[in-house]
């Protein structure tokens, strides 16, 4: 699966993209985000506070506890602001 980081999310992990095997215990986007957690202090820092992270899978922004599915990719934001 193909994981896409923006902004602040992509600097504290260090990198763009990746592509990554994702484990059967894996349904949700939560669960996604709590994997990631485990593999490493960037993963960690990047998502220290995950519930202001916004998710989209395949180009459309949706909620942590939406199933995953056969998604070809998932993109994590950092909260958007503006005027």
């Amino acid at each position: 699966m193909k994981l896409v980081y923006f902004a602040w999310v992509r600097e504290r992990i260090g990198v763009p993209e990746e592509e990554r095997d994702l484990p059967d215990s894996v349904h949700m986007v939560a669960d996604l985000i709590e994997w990631l957690i485990g593999h490493g202090e960037n993963y960690a820092y990047a998502f220290e506070n995950a519930q202001a992270i916004r998710v989209a899978i395949d180009r459309q922004h949706v909620p942590h506890d939406a199933p995953i599915g056969n998604a070809k990719e998932i993109a994590f934001f950092p909260p958007m602001t503006g005027g």
